[in-house]
């Protein structure tokens, strides 16, 4: 049985910390973002650490909680996290550097690197990939037929077979729906290009020329210093995260990095040291679609806006672990967030937007009380059929409601509570999004979503 910990553990904090660049009207903010991450932590992670970074000095640099709670060895801010996602943009840069060399084309259809992947009836181009909008299925959802899958070093050539025989979601380019298979496959091509495997191509054009000493392509039996222990959290007991092969993520999600890699990876991305700014300035805009409409996505970052300032961002979630990064390029504030447990909610990522709010001087959002029986009968499926989508909202272990859209664009999206029947959803940050709950004889029928347009999700389940 996992162990149960009290939540005290986690507040004995702050292990380590370094806050540079600081002045007297300063100590507020640091004061209230240390009450902050000490009063959300016990609801993500036995440990994290934040670093905040503005105008190029380092403002805020902490550690929290515990990396180890078997050994009870806190967590410090050197500390290695698996990033899980934010693997993607190192990814995105490597194709982007061969394309400077003209090693390939964005518009290079995938057969000219993968020459037996069906085109499916559609030019599947590596801009698609790119962009999240290839229509390929998630691999991570398919069925391998083997017992622990993700235990296996299975061949990345095995798993770009299985994702090649799989039928498209949708017409390339048309609509972005977020699928790790686009990844997989980018870093196939990488080997296929450089004739290198993804690690060593990493390791010599990316992490050694930056100097990024403490990322790494994830080996669990290597001994990697001041590696943090990841966990996973059912109610409030945490137990060890399983073992995974990292062959399973590969260049999808396999780097493990720390806080002060992550900002000297943001540093050289924006100095000109890996990327023409030409090319970043095309990476980090949101992907017109086919109807002319824009997502919220370029080549592995999303691009967004929080509190009226865009945002370039990405976050990550694998066994054990979460990470979220957050740069602001009008303000030159960047923000990052490591934690060593994965759950079923989005608290990292609202903790750090909430980091973001107090950088700018704006105010927290606060959350109205919803009695649990109220919150109880607004779970459920809830289906609109104009837009061909559906939502699925639950209740949680936490007391807490959290929603599903089936379109892949939201998933545990925490719901914040504004009256007994309106909900804000914090993390669709590109505009405001409500959620209206409609009681009939007491009974919830539908649900009426506010956004740039409005609509009714009427109740199925």
């Amino acid at each position: 049985m996992p162990h149960k910990y009290s939540l005290l553990s986690f507040f004995f904090v702050i292990s380590f910390s370094w806050c540079t660049a600081q002045s007297k009207q300063d100590k507020p903010i640091i004061k209230q973002i240390d009450e902050l991450i000490t009063a959300r932590l016990g609801r993500i992670a036995p440990g994290c650490v934040i670093q905040i970074t503005r105008k190029g000095q380092v403002f805020y640099h902490k550690a929290f909680g515990m990396a180890n709670l078997e050994l009870q060895v806190p967590a410090s801010p050197d500390m290695v996290f698996r990033i899980g996602s934010i693997t993607k943009q190192f990814t995105a840069v490597a194709i982007l550097q061969l394309m400077e060399q003209q090693k390939l084309a964005l518009t290079d259809p995938v057969q000219r690197f993968i020459p037996d992947f069906p085109d499916k009836g559609h030019t599947l181009t590596i801009e698609h990939l790119l962009t999240q909008t290839s229509g390929i299925p998630d691999y991570l959802n398919l069925e391998f037929n083997l017992p622990n899958p993700f235990r296996i070093d299975i061949p990345a050539k095995q798993i770009v077979d299985s994702i090649k025989i799989q039928a498209l979601g949708f017409v390339p380019g048309s609509k972005f729906e977020y699928s790790n298979s686009n990844y997989f496959l980018l870093g196939y091509i990488i080997e296929r290009i450089s004739g290198m495997s993804y690690p060593d191509y990493l390791k010599e054009h990316l992490l050694d020329p930056i100097g990024l000493t403490h990322t790494y392509y994830d080996a669990p039996a290597t001994l990697i210093p001041n590696r943090a222990s990841g966990y996973e959290k059912a109610d409030t007991s945490y137990r060890n995260a399983d073992f995974i092969s990292m062959a399973a993520f590969y260049s999808s999600g396999a780097l493990l990095s720390t806080t002060a890699d992550l900002l000297a990876w943001n540093n050289a991305l924006y100095n000109g040291s890996v990327l023409s700014k030409t090319t970043l300035a095309k990476a980090q805009q949101p992907y017109r679609l086919a109807d002319g409409t824009f997502s919220e996505y370029g080549y592995g970052w999303f691009i967004r806006k929080i509190e009226g300032s865009p945002s370039i961002e990405h976050g990550g979630s694998i066994f054990g672990f979460r990470a979220q990064e957050i740069y602001l390029p009008n303000e030159q504030l960047y923000i990052t967030g490591l934690f060593n447990c994965r759950q079923g909610n989005t608290d990292e990522q609202q903790l750090c937007y909430d980091l973001v709010r107090l950088m700018l001087g704006k105010p927290l959002l606060k959350e109205y009380p919803v009695p649990a029986d109220l919150l109880a009968r607004y779970a459920g499926t809830y289906k609109n059929d104009q837009y061909k989508q559906s939502m699925t909202i639950q209740l949680a272990g936490d007391g807490r409601l959290y929603c599903t859209l089936s379109n892949g664009t939201g998933t545990n999206m925490y719901m914040l509570a504004q009256s007994e029947t309106t909900f804000l959803l914090p993390e669709v940050k590109r505009i405001h999004t409500t959620l209206q709950f409609v009681m009939e004889n007491g009974k919830c029928t539908k649900v009426v979503w506010g956004q740039e347009n409005s609509g009714a999700f009427i109740r199925v389940e």
